[in-house]
């Protein structure tokens, strides 16, 4: 191992060639290339392999990141696929999108002492890219069938992830969604410059071809009810995310060009998809010669920020309420929207929209804020200073996070028990609702999150359900006996 590993004094911490900003801001293509295979092996070589890993703690799977890096350092990359997928349903994905620099690159042991983190995200989607390339993904084939079925609404990631592992106990698996592809806000919410949508559907494949069905186009409450699902299946799991845009407060917000961020970015990726979008196609939702502002700091302000740029917006900037070392949203990120000319105003929380007398956006004014006394949450609150600013807008897009839909309502089912922000409420310890044998997993039940803590939520919710199954099996085979 000491030839192999603990090369971090030895090799510069270095990611993937990354395109340039005039290069990039022009499509929608992934910027990064890819590594090497000599690259990942440097890079993976420079795991410290620690006693404590700290960047499997980190990571919300506890995947068992030193010992994929050791077998990546060693060329053993199939085997390094076999240890990440193992704990990852979608090793690719969060390679490409998980927030590296918040979770495990972020308390990467090497990183604390001052030589840079691994790359680890990098390398893991280099092994997975791999393995798709070199055929090792294969279709599941389930060391037995059971009769037993499980209905999945939602086929965003902790939706598939949940899928996934109970067809892996050879479990019967429908998923059902509202949208006409799988991948919830894979395919619609995230763009293409970060997550290529040939990778989601390459899974999504994966899926069908393991005997997954998939029923698209399908609302429960509108074109099916929860009763009814619950009468099909042996058990169920809401897996819905949460689409409510958080609305901004404040006057003239319903102003004509203020949009909301998952309207704008559905239609941009529906785009990618040449689907045809009648508000991008009547200029409505594409930002190409306007003057863009997006409200908001977290990932999915950068994601509006950055689509803009692509469309040719003639300017682009951002407003948030804090400075940039208190944003939610990656630091990475962040650097990538400023590197294709996205402007950031820091500490300006909008006051109001300003419109022209036929009633159309023509700018944001935004109160100068500092940062006073800490909140609960220990960040500190944003306090005006009695200053204002005018930045001149014709698009404005509020990027200011999601809300639950009203699931109770929405599915017809009053028992259906949520929290006081909407959220379904769980047993944490099984993942079941207040209905019995329906379960809940992701946003749905946390809040907005990351894609990584839905497939945390998805495999945890999948094994409940699979222990839940399995004794009621038992017990309907004891009754008959």
């Amino acid at each position: 191992m000491a030839e192999k590993m603990l090369q971090f004094t030895k090799v510069e911490r270095s990611m993937p060639a990354k395109r340039a900003a005039d290069a990039r801001a022009t499509d929608f293509d992934e910027i990064y290339a890819e590594f090497s295979l000599k690259a990942a092996g440097a890079q993976a070589a420079r795991c410290s392999q620690c006693g404590v890993p700290f960047c499997q703690q980190g990571c919300p799977l506890s995947n068992n990141i030193p010992d994929w890096l050791k077998l990546s350092a060693e060329g053993r990359l199939e085997e390094a696929w076999e240890v990440s997928s193992a704990t990852n349903n979608m090793p690719e994905i969060c390679g490409r999108i998980c927030p590296q620099d918040r979770l495990c690159e972020g308390i990467c042991t090497i990183e604390q002492s001052g030589h840079g983190t691994v790359t680890i995200g990098s390398v893991e989607k280099f092994i997975t890219d791999t393995a798709w390339e070199k055929g090792w993904v294969k279709p599941i084939v389930p060391p037995r069938e059971r009769a037993q079925s499980a209905g999945i609404i939602g086929a965003g990631p902790g939706g598939l992830a949940a899928a996934e592992q109970l067809r892996r106990k050879g479990y019967q698996v429908t998923v059902y969604d509202a949208y006409d592809r799988g991948g919830g806000l894979l395919v619609y919410g995230i763009p293409g410059f970060k997550l290529e949508k040939p990778v989601v559907a390459r899974r999504i494949k994966h899926l069908e071809d393991s005997g997954i069905a998939f029923k698209f186009n399908t609302r429960v409450g509108q074109d099916v009810t929860l009763q009814e699902l619950r009468k099909t299946h042996d058990t169920l799991l809401i897996a819905t995310g949460v689409y409510q845009a958080k609305d901004l407060k404040c006057p003239g917000v319903g102003a004509s060009g203020v949009y909301a961020a998952l309207d704008y970015l559905t239609a941009s990726n529906r785009k990618s998809f040449g689907d045809a979008v009648e508000e991008f196609d009547d200029g409505t939702l594409n930002a190409d010669g306007k003057r863009v502002v997006v409200i908001g700091g977290g990932d999915t302000a950068m994601d509006c920020v950055r689509t803009a740029i692509r469309q040719g917006a003639k300017s682009v900037t951002c407003l948030y309420r804090r400075d940039r070392a208190n944003m939610p949203g990656s630091q990475r990120e962040v650097a990538n929207a400023e590197e294709e000319g996205v402007v950031f105003e820091w500490l300006a929380s909008p006051e109001a929209i300003l419109d022209t007398k036929a009633g159309k956006v023509k700018a944001v004014r935004a109160a100068k804020m500092k940062l006073g006394e800490a909140d609960a949450s220990g960040r500190q609150s944003p306090v005006k200073t009695g200053e204002t600013m005018d930045v001149k807008a014709d698009m404005v897009i509020k990027a200011l996070g999601f809300d639950p839909e009203d699931l109770p309502v929405l599915f017809g089912e009053p028992a259906l028990t949520v929290n006081r922000w909407g959220a379904v409420r769980v047993d944490y310890a099984t993942m079941e609702t207040s209905l019995s044998g329906v379960y809940a997993a992701g946003d749905i039940v946390r809040g907005a999150s990351l894609v990584v803590w839905a497939i945390k939520d998805g495999r945890d919710a999948a094994e409940a359900m699979h222990k839940a199954m399995k004794a009621a099996d038992k017990a309907a085979k004891v009754a008959a006996e």
